[in-house]
């Protein structure tokens, strides 16, 4: 409802039209005037031209009409839940500047200038609202709704990739501090090497005999992590909490009420874990995030880089790539071993062969398979030799032999 005028003879103005330096004119929230009709027109003549213009854009494309199509769309409602509440979140930032324009006068330049004043604050951020808006864009574009793509040509930030680690002390340090909820989230995400939100939508008939079964929300990929005797601690914290009389959840991770948690509830609780942990262990940093707790699992995994894609569920060994961070411990001058080094060159040779899709002709299952172990059991052996552990010394040359011969078959060498 319009606030009381300043001026009392002012009172009969249709409303957000004021009087400006020569023209009555109408104020959008933004600051945006719109001249309606010189100050020598009649108050009829004003009420027209406010009403004509009110009309006209109710019947005008804006992008906030564009956007609220796209959010309601059957392409929307097919994302995952955290994912449209983010895109909400990207939505409410872009209205204020280009909610009321028409999406076609939208111009590569805005959108650069709109990255410019954001990236100021954020540039992660100002990435995120640039890819929203883009989907919708081309959304629209599908639909004939807009002519093209604004947000196309336009460079985001380069944002550099993560290599936080966190240490055994400083999850020990967090896990110490946290209630039963959080530890038995930590524990799952870890173990598991899933994200939050999966970790957040466990059933309990995904707990099956073999182990817990996960289909990854933002991959697909389908998994059974099998049982170990922390990951079942782990499930059995997480059942210790206690629900209301006559309530029983079908979530794993479950409130008193048997309600699942929602993403921003948990990480208030994360974030109050992290903030008592601090206080208890000001030597130790805890600026991480809860995703790099699967980049802390992927790490502690033993073996080469195909046997933590294969656990991981990545689709390439690039993003698992992305998730190693923990730094590798090589030997110094004067303290290598040849046959470790041949054995360490051949098995990085062999890794790399296959990351790069360099294997020619090999549709066997099972020599793959083979390939993959006898890798797996070579890194065990490498890493006993740098322990100094002389136990696996005695096996070294039969692996060395298998893998120089498996190594000759794969590749014709």
């Amino acid at each position: 409802m319009a606030g009381k005028r300043k001026n009392p003879a002012d009172h009969w103005m249709p409303p957000r039209v004021y009087r400006g330096r020569s023209v009555y004119e109408f104020r959008h929230n933004n600051g945006r005037t719109i001249k309606l009709c010189p100050f020598d027109a009649a108050q009829s003549t004003v009420w027209l031209e406010y009403e004509k213009y009110i009309e006209q854009q109710k019947n005008e494309e804006t992008f906030k009409t564009l956007a609220t199509r796209f959010l309601t769309s059957a392409e929307f409602t097919d994302l995952a839940f955290e994912t449209q509440k983010d895109y909400q979140k990207y939505a409410n930032k872009l209205m204020p500047v280009f909610g009321d324009v028409t999406p076609d006068k939208i111009k590569p330049e805005h959108v650069r200038r709109y990255m410019d004043k954001r990236g100021l604050k954020s540039r992660t951020q100002a990435n995120r609202e640039k890819t929203f808006m883009s989907r919708v864009f081309g959304w629209g574009y599908e639909r004939g709704y807009v002519k093209g793509n604004p947000c196309k040509g336009v460079r985001q930030y380069k944002e550099k990739a993560r290599e936080r680690y966190i240490s055994d002390a400083e999850y020990a340090a967090v896990y110490a501090a946290a209630d039963d909820i959080v530890r038995a989230v930590m524990e799952l995400a870890y173990l598991c090497c899933a994200r939050q939100s999966d970790v957040l939508a466990l059933t309990r008939n995904q707990l099956l005999d073999p182990g817990i079964f996960i289909c990854q929300s933002k991959t697909g990929a389908r998994q059974i992590k099998a049982w170990s005797d922390r990951l079942r601690a782990a499930v059995k914290l997480a059942d210790a909490v206690p629900v209301a009389n006559g309530i029983a959840s079908v979530y794993v991770i479950h409130q008193q009420n048997g309600n699942r948690y929602t993403r921003d509830g948990f990480n208030s609780k994360w974030r109050k874990a992290r903030l008592a942990a601090s206080a208890a262990h000001p030597e130790l940093d805890f600026g991480f995030t809860f995703h790099d707790l699967k980049a802390k699992g992927i790490s502690d995994l033993e073996g080469l880089l195909t046997d933590k894609q294969a656990i991981s569920g990545h689709k390439n060994s690039r993003q698992t790539a992305a998730y190693d961070r923990k730094v590798k411990i090589v030997p110094v001058v004067g303290n290598q071993n040849t046959t470790n080094t041949k054995l360490l060159e051949m098995a990085n040779q062999m890794d790399r062969r296959l990351q790069s899709k360099q294997r020619i002709g090999i549709d066997d299952n099972t020599v793959n398979y083979l390939i993959s172990v006898l890798l797996r059991d070579v890194s065990t052996a490498v890493t006993a030799i740098l322990l100094n552990d002389h136990e696996a010394a005695c096996h070294i040359r039969t692996a060395l032999d298998s893998l120089n011969a498996i190594l000759h078959y794969v590749t014709n060498d």
